[in-house]
């Protein structure tokens, strides 16, 4: 009597089971070969997180900036002799039309220190300032502690510290009624300022009212900065007019510019260097996908007897080939796991030290595995074929 038998199958979970029993009698090996694409899917996961990252906190940045500011300081350059506006900028630069708030900054000749036994030349690297009162309105600042100058406190011995200067000088709060040696006098400390985009300029700054400048540091100059926050739909318009209207004389010799511009100038080359390092998780991932191939080419010389066996016991050409194929997807699968877990945590990492939001597109954690599991296809396809074509005698025969 004739007995049909039912045809051999190999389930996934076979696969799966066989596939991993040849990774595990060769741990070290399969660690070495699965580090390759862990490194290059940890590279593109941490690159693509740390740009969104990045961008969130960019965005977040221009919005608290705003694209209607402008600022108007005197050129730099050749022929420049000057440091400093015309007196008279302030007011001709408030008649244009579109101009919705102005604020003066004034450099002064003064050093900041915390107590009066601080040697002179240790300056911290931080600057005086008089500023207008309505200074932190127009920049859309805030304060992390105290007030900021007001009419009153403008004209007394009072001053507010960049976040920068608050930190360089030791001053955290303001609960002891902390007291700075400006000039060569005491002020106090009436505000603390909370970081702003501009830099810099108001960081590293120790600020004070135009009044007190004049009454108790005998200084009386001419505005260094304008700060000008106009309607937004007449920003181009007021840019194209502010060098003639701050020195009509010698327009040529100042500087008009959208400080979110420069940032998004300078995010565009931050660009750049994401590019630069996609490529060389590329490259990472290149790397691995020939080491893998490298590796599964010599499993299959090796496994010669093991391949006989099988084909003897009733094994196919197909059986042995998705043995094979499967221990390369296996080992890119683990590889990419873990790359998308070192990547996830290298952006929460440097993402919290920047004072980011931590930002891990689903696209980086989906196409990192997917991008694993296409390169263990690739590179476990030729061993795969080569170790299914092997016929039973010649490999039982090495």
């Amino acid at each position: 009597m004739k007995v049909d038998l039912a045809p051999s199958r190999l389930t996934p979970p076979d696969v799966v089971r066989v596939a991993s029993i040849g990774l595990l009698t060769r741990k070290l090996r399969a660690a070495l070969s699965a580090l390759g694409i862990t490194i290059g899917i940890a590279s593109l996961v941490a690159v693509l997180g740390l740009s969104e990252s990045s961008r969130s906190a960019f965005l977040e940045q221009l919005d608290q900036l705003g694209t209607n500011l402008l600022q108007v300081k005197a050129g730099e350059g050749v022929g420049v002799g000057t440091a400093e506006l015309p007196r008279t900028a302030k007011v001709m630069v408030g008649r244009i039309e579109g101009v919705r708030t102005l604020s003066a900054v004034f450099d002064l000749d003064a050093n900041v220190y915390r107590n009066n036994f601080v040697p002179a030349a240790r300056t911290s690297a931080l600057s005086v300032k008089a500023a207008d009162a309505d200074l932190l309105e127009t920049l859309q600042g805030s304060v992390a502690a105290g007030r900021f100058l007001d009419s009153a406190t403008s004209r007394e011995p009072a001053t507010v510290l960049g976040s920068v200067a608050a930190e360089r000088l030791g001053i955290r709060n303001l609960a002891a009624d902390p007291r700075v040696w400006l000039g060569d006098r005491w002020f106090t400390v009436v505000g603390i300022l909370n970081p702003m985009s501009l830099g810099a300029a108001i960081e590293r700054a120790a600020l004070v009212g135009h009044g007190a400048a004049e009454r108790y540091l005998g200084q009386d100059p001419a505005p260094t900065i304008l700060y000008v926050r106009t309607e937004p739909e007449k920003i181009d318009a007021v840019l194209d007019v502010l060098p003639e209207m701050a020195n009509p004389k010698n327009p040529e010799e100042v500087e008009a510019t959208r400080p979110s511009e420069l940032i998004a100038a300078r995010k565009a080359a931050d660009t750049a260097f994401t590019s630069l390092f996609l490529g060389l998780g590329a490259v990472a991932l290149l790397v691995g996908a020939v080491g893998i191939a490298n590796v599964m080419v010599i499993s299959v010389l090796e496994r010669r007897s093991e391949i006989g066996l099988r084909r003897s016991l009733g094994a196919t050409r197909r059986h042995v080939g998705l043995q094979f194929l499967g221990e390369a997807l296996l080992l890119c699968g683990i590889g990419g796991a873990a790359g998308v877990a070192v990547g996830a945590g290298v952006t929460a990492i440097y993402a919290s030290y920047r004072g980011w939001g931590i930002l891990i597109p689903a696209i980086a954690v989906v196409g990192g595995l997917l991008a694993a599991l296409v390169i263990g296809a690739i590179a476990g396809l030729y061993p795969a074929t080569r170790a299914a074509r092997m016929s039973p005698t010649d490999a039982l025969r090495t």
